[in-house]
C-alpha cells in the first residue's frame, strides 16, 4: 500500500481540524498520564535526566578520565539515557544537520512524496508515516524521513533528499563524527563491566559492521496534543541512540514509575543505552522505556541515529563476564532480527489481552 499526502500527518494538521481523528487518541489507561508538555518540561522537582560531560572522557590523568567513566556508568546503569555535552561535535555542525532536515521539511507534501517509502513492499527507506500495523490500529502524530546514514558504502543516495543541496554533504559529516562518538561511548562501557576496551564494539559488529540508521521525526502541532503521542512507549532494539532536537520539549522517559519529561539542554546530544547493550551487559546498564509527546503550539523535529548491530550475523547474548552464579543469564540467545521480532509478537499479544 503506498501512502498519499492525505495520509500524512502534516495535511491532517494543515487541514484546520479542530479534532484528532480516533486512530490517533490513545487509550484511556495512558490519558491520564500525558500533560502538558512546556508545564512538564519546567518542573524542578522530582528526578532529573543526568548531563554527562565528556570532556575528559580521554584525558590523559587516569583519576580525571576515571571520574568521567564512573558518572557515564552510574548513568547508564540508573537510567540508560543522558544528555552528552563536550561531545566532540561542533555546534555549528548540528546546527547544519538541524537546518538540512528543517529545510526538507518545509517542502510542499507533494515535493517529500517522491521519496515515499513502501512498507509493504520492504522499501522501509524514505519519508513515511506509521500504518495501522500495529496490534490496536493506533496511529502516531508523526512523519518521518528514514535511511541508513553510516557505513558510506552501504548508504542509498538515490533516496536522500536533494533539497537542500547540502543535505548529503552535511548529514555523511555528522554520521562520521557520530561513528566516532559512538566508539567513544562503547569503548567506555567495555571498560565500566571490566571489559577489554575494544570488546562491545567488535560484539555490536565493528566499524564494518555497526549500521547507523538515521530517522528525523517531524511532529506537526496537533489541537488535541492531550489525547496524542508522537511515539508510543517503546524501548530502542539498538546498542546506542543519538539525538538531536529543535529545542521543543517532547521526550519522556519512564522512570522509577512516573514519566519524567526530559530537559531542552543546548548543545547536548541525547544518549540511550538500546536493547543490545542492555542484553550484552545482561541488565547492568539499562534500555529505558520512552516516548514522544506533540503540543498545540510548536512544531517539534528530532533526529534520531540508531546505532544497529547486523540483523543476522551475531547472536546476542550477556557476554561471560557479566555472569555470575548469582547473575544467571536474563536474555536467551537471539540474532538481532529475532529480538525484533520477538518484540512485535509481544507487542501485539499485549495489543490483544488489551
Amino acid at each position: 500500500m503506498v501512502t498519499t499526502a492525505s495520509s500524512r500527518v502534516e495535511s491532517l494538521a494543515s487541514s484546520g481540524l479542530k479534532s484528532i481523528p480516533k486512530e490517533y487518541i490513545r487509550p484511556q489507561e495512558e490519558l491520564t498520564s500525558i500533560g502538558n508538555v512546556f508545564e512538564e518540561e519546567k518542573k524542578v522537582e522530582g528526578p532529573q535526566v543526568p548531563t554527562i560531560d565528556l570532556k575528559e572522557i580521554d584525558s590523559g590523568d587516569k583519576e580525571v578520565r576515571e571520574k568521567c567513566r564512573q558518572e557515564l556508568k552510574k548513568a547508564a546503569m540508573e537510567w540508560g539515557v543522558m544528555h552528552l555535552v563536550n561531545h566532540g561535535i561542533s555546534d555549528e555542525l548540528m546546527e547544519r544537520v538541524r537546518q538540512a532536515g528543517q529545510k526538507f521539511f518545509e517542502l510542499p507534501i507533494e515535493e517529500k512524496e517522491k521519496y515515499a517509502n513502501d512498507q509493504a513492499s520492504g522499501k522501509i527507506q524514505g519519508y513515511g508515516s506509521k500504518l495501522a500495523n500495529n496490534a490496536s490500529g493506533q496511529l502516531e502524530w508523526e512523519d518521518y524521513f528514514f535511511h541508513l546514514v553510516y557505513p558510506e558504502d552501504k548508504r542509498d543516495l538515490s533516496i536522500w533528499p536533494k533539497t537542500p543541496s547540502d543535505y548529503v554533504e552535511v548529514t555523511s559529516e555528522y554520521a562520521r563524527q557520530l561513528r566516532g562518538l559512538a566508539s567513544k561511548i562503547l569503548s567506555a562501557l567495555s571498560l565500566c563491566l571490566g571489559l577489554e576496551e575494544g570488546r562491545l564494539e567488535k560484539e555490536v559488529g565493528g566499524l564494518e559492521e555497526l549500521l547507523l540508521q538515521m530517522k528525523i521525526n517531524y511532529y506537526p502541532k496537533c489541537p488535541q496534543p492531550e489525547l496524542a503521542l508522537g511515539v508510543e512507549a517503546h524501548t530502542d532494539v539498538s546498542a546506542l541512540t543519538f539525538i538531536l532536537h529543535n529545542m521543543v520539549p517532547g521526550l519522556q522517559l519512564f522512570y522509577e514509575g512516573k514519566w519524567i519529561t526530559a530537559k531542552c539542554v543546548p548543545n547536548s546530544i541525547i544518549m540511550h543505552i538500546g536493547d543490545t547493550i542492555e542484553i550484552l551487559s545482561n541488565g547492568k546498564f539499562k534500555s529505558i522505556l520512552h516516548r514522544g509527546l506533540v503540543n498545540k503550539e510548536k512544531v517539534r523535529i528530532s533526529w534520531a541515529v540508531f546505532c544497529e548491530p547486523p540483523k543476522e550475523k551475531i547472536i546476542l547474548k550477556p557476554l561471560p563476564e557479566t555472569l555470575s552464579e548469582t547473575e544467571p543469564p536474563k536474555f536467551p540467545p537471539r540474532t538481532f532480527a529475532q529480538h525484533i521480532q520477538h518484540k512485535l509478537f509481544r507487542k501485539a499479544e499485549d495489543g490483544q489481552s488489551n
